[in-house]
């Protein structure tokens, strides 16, 4: 395997376990003030919400509502859906900006550790 995959793979995985630590850090244990406790609720029961409702978002969060301890842990285990949803999103998007920066002519090569530490340096912040 090349040297890039490796340092493409390891990057990434470090960008989404701080993203997924940060964000767990930060989570909202019940409904928050400003979201809709509606998505929470139907979540768990896999009911209905408002139309068009959000199908995905209550396929995930009922998987996730499995995971609670107590009904009270439901609010979090869902708010941990977007948890992990969100720090996902920030990996794929690394790795996105990773293979558009590594078509563009100044990152042709990265021999150095220069070179590698600008490169991912720059996705990192992206």
């Amino acid at each position: 395997m090349n040297t890039f995959k490796v340092w493409n793979r390891y990057f990434g995985w470090v960008i989404f376990l701080v993203a997924l630590l940060t964000y767990g850090l930060t989570v909202e244990p019940t409904a928050s003030f400003w979201d809709a406790g509606e998505y929470i609720a139907t979540s768990a029961k896999l009911q209905v919400g408002h139309p068009p409702g959000a199908p995905l978002f209550q396929m995930l969060g009922a998987f996730f509502a499995m995971f609670a301890f107590s009904p009270e842990k439901v609010a979090l285990m869902v708010n941990f859906m977007s948890v992990f949803s969100s720090a996902f999103t920030i990996l794929f998007l690394f790795w996105t900006l990773t293979l558009l920066m590594r078509k563009l002519p100044a990152f042709k090569s990265l021999d150095t550790i220069y070179q590698r530490i600008t490169f991912f340096g720059s996705a990192s912040v992206g």
